[in-house]
């Protein structure tokens, strides 16, 4: 169906806005993943029945359906060739905290930290915390079942949903929460795959591959809330969510522990497990490495001797408390050295190093891109080491590299490696690669997926890790609730396959024709404008912490506006398809409001340069052309004020006459309604010489 017919049937339905022009659809072509999937039409709901509205258009028109909130998803779950619907924009309230019950009833766009924010005052907090809680949104959250550094203590978010608002693909709105009721033949579906629920489903913490059918079984409760966490939109669309708060202790020692290599800090897990440990993260040396080279030596603090680390937090109700129980930790956990640092500036500044790592894991330590794919398989803590030593022999032997870190006390571990994407076979070398590596960690019993889902990146590759048997159970309960395979289709059931629809390969170069040499970016603007890869810490609210990043998106809170959204429309402009030349429309559009401070190239993990790159996109929109009036108007105002001050007296009274004024402003295209400046006489210099006061020194 057209696109423009199918944004008037859904402005006729649903209140918010919607927009199908091509810069916006180039805004939402990309989430944080490898992939691009241009959507027809992107709708900004206002409240849970424009939610229900878009749904009813999706099914009349046969138009797939994307759900999508803050875009971090980094395995492709939240890109989709229909309609994209953003929750983000507009569905941001917290309906209902309870302190008593520890309850929070909220709008599937709320971002994490708000909700944070909003219990903190109670001693509460929602437990899973993934790196991009500063902008990732409950819904999304829900829809791929994130966990984050204490999950380990608090569970994911699967284990901490009570009763989920939906709609499902046939237009049944029902809550979920215990029992199998809202769903006609759910039950026999359960009854039917008893044996394969029990023996394949919920085998370790971070299963989070595939649907999470094991909390169908009535041993489990027979939750569907929490069963409908997890299923990356393909299932329910969400209109609201009652989530379960935790009680936060008074009192933190974070530990830091120093190994001579990371599978040798992965082997001392077990033992720091026994503890009881809010969290258990690891690090190497290289990515400390990184982001001293890039943030600069005081960005890092003071870390125990070794080439890897193990961050490791307690909690108890009072501070010497705390601080015995990290010791008695640190006596048993086998490291070469430990420090413990108390709650504060210098711990939060370690704890950021980890949080920037999905950006900072971008670049390999030879400064070569590196891209999700494989970013957050797990398995069990007890084979993290084993694992992990093969793994890094088989990145070798595939000649590719990466950063690793992760949540060690889980067994789960991220990395993004140099995939050569941007070179003819690039995308066969990650076929190849991703499909041993499932191989490889299966045989340790682990999941293709800890966290973040399944997505376009690994769904093809559900048949290493399930069962037959299992993967007929994924058909039959997709089927129950999105018979016509509507909603975010190719994820999960029937799944693209995981080397089709890259966005990297599909860019074409913009190489250097005078303007910025980008030496870093092998004199290549298509490279520079692809370090983008998504982590959107351009739509947080920094200011707080020192950040500038980035000061117009959070005036209009449009993706328009954010550094994500310039690039994602940068990166179209060298796919050639929704954006032709730097003479477009949409970039003029794009980046327009960008106040080239330079905030993302401070704060940007991932070494975006916005103020550069709009730079160069003006330096070839106007080369060898006549430029706007206001670039010669304002952009030449020193010349103007040399010659104004000869006879400034005949400038002000020009400039400040109504119809020569107003001629002026039209010639220099500024706005009429704004006042032009007055010239003073004397100019400062002539006021200064003969100033009584003046120090002697020559102005």
């Amino acid at each position: 169906m057209d696109p423009a017919d199918i944004a008037q049937a859904l402005r006729a339905a649903m209140q918010g806005e919607v927009d199908f022009s091509s810069r916006r659809r180039a805004e939402y072509s990309s989430d944080a993943s490898n992939y691009r999937v241009v959507p027809q039409v992107v709708a900004f709901p206002r409240d849970a029945g424009d939610i229900l509205a878009v749904a009813g258009v999706s099914r009349q028109t046969g138009t797939p359906l994307t759900m999508r909130g803050a875009g971090t998803s980094i395995a492709g779950n939240a890109v989709g060739p229909g309609i994209v619907l953003d929750t983000s924009r507009h569905l941001g309230r917290i309906l209902d905290l309870d302190p008593q019950a520890r309850t929070a009833r909220v709008e599937p766009g709320v971002v994490l930290a708000s909700l944070q924010a909003a219990a903190a005052p109670h001693g509460l907090r929602f437990g899973p915390d993934p790196s991009t809680q500063s902008r990732a949104t409950l819904g999304g959250m829900i829809g791929n079942n994130a966990c984050g550094a204490h999950a380990l203590a608090y569970g994911r978010t699967a284990d901490n949903v009570i009763e989920l608002d939906v709609a499902d693909g046939t237009g049944r709105r029902f809550t979920a929460g215990h029992g199998l009721d809202p769903v006609p033949g759910l039950d026999k579906l359960v009854s039917a795959n008893l044996p394969v629920l029990r023996t394949e489903f919920g085998r370790l913490r971070r299963q989070v591959s595939g649907y999470s059918l094991e909390h169908l079984l009535p041993e489990n409760g027979a939750s569907l809330a929490r069963t409908l966490a997890g299923t990356e939109g393909t299932v329910v669309t969400m209109l609201g969510a009652t989530v379960r708060l935790v009680p936060v202790p008074r009192a933190h020692a974070l530990v830091v522990l120093g190994y001579p290599d990371i599978a040798d800090a992965a082997d001392a897990v077990p033992a720091i497990l026994a503890h009881a440990p809010l969290a258990i993260e690891g690090l190497d040396a290289r990515m400390v490495d990184v982001v001293r080279r890039r943030k600069g030596s005081s960005r890092v603090p003071d870390l125990p001797p070794g080439d890897a680390w193990l961050m490791v937090e307690m909690g108890a109700e009072s501070a010497a408390q705390a601080l015995a129980l990290a010791q008695a930790m640190a006596a048993e956990a086998g490291a070469m050295a430990a420090r413990v640092i108390p709650a504060g500036p210098e711990a939060s500044a370690v704890w950021r190093i980890r949080e920037d790592g999905a950006g900072l894991g971008g670049r390999t330590p030879d400064n070569q891109q590196a891209w999700p794919g494989w970013e957050d398989a797990a398995v069990p803590p007890g084979r993290l080491g084993a694992y992990l030593r093969e793994f890094r022999a088989l990145m070798g032997s595939h000649q590719l590299d990466g950063l690793l870190y992760g949540h060690f006390g889980d067994g789960c571990i991220h990395v993004r490696i140099d995939f050569p994407l941007d070179r003819p076979g690039g995308a066969a070398v990650m076929r190849r690669f991703l499909a041993d590596v499932a191989h490889l960690v299966t045989g340790h019993g682990g999941s293709l997926s800890g966290e973040h889902g399944d997505g376009r990146a690994r769904s093809e590759l559900l048949p290493v890790m399930y069962s037959a048997e299992a993967l007929a159970a994924f058909g039959g309960f997709k089927h129950l609730l999105d018979p016509a395979d509507l909603l975010n289709p190719g994820v999960l059931v029937r799944p693209r396959p995981l080397d089709v629809d890259l966005r990297r390969p599909a860019a074409l170069p913009l190489p250097r024709l005078g303007g910025f040499a980008f030496g870093e970016d092998d004199g290549d603007l298509t490279t520079a404008v692809h370090r983008c890869v998504g982590v959107a810490k351009c739509r947080a609210d920094s200011s707080g912490t020192g950040g500038f990043m980035c000061p117009s998106y959070l005036a209009t809170r449009d993706e328009k506006d954010s550094t994500r959204g310039r690039a994602r429309v940068l990166q179209e402009l060298a796919n050639g398809s929704l954006v032709k030349g730097y003479r477009a429309d949409e970039l003029h559009e794009s980046l327009d409001l960008c106040l080239s401070c330079k905030g993302c190239s401070s704060d940007c993990p991932a070494g975006v340069d916005m103020a550069t790159y709009k730079a160069e996109v003006l330096y070839h929109r106007y080369r060898r052309r006549i430029r706007p009036p206001a670039h010669y108007a304002l952009g030449w105002l020193p010349r103007w004020a040399r010659l104004a001050k000869g006879a400034p007296r005949l400038t002000n009274a020009v400039l400040h006459e109504r119809g020569l004024g107003g001629v002026a402003k039209r010639a220099g295209g500024i706005d009429a309604r704004r006042p032009l400046p007055r010239f003073a006489r004397p100019t400062f210099r002539q006021w200064y010489r003969k100033w009584p006061g003046r120090s002697g020194t020559p102005v």
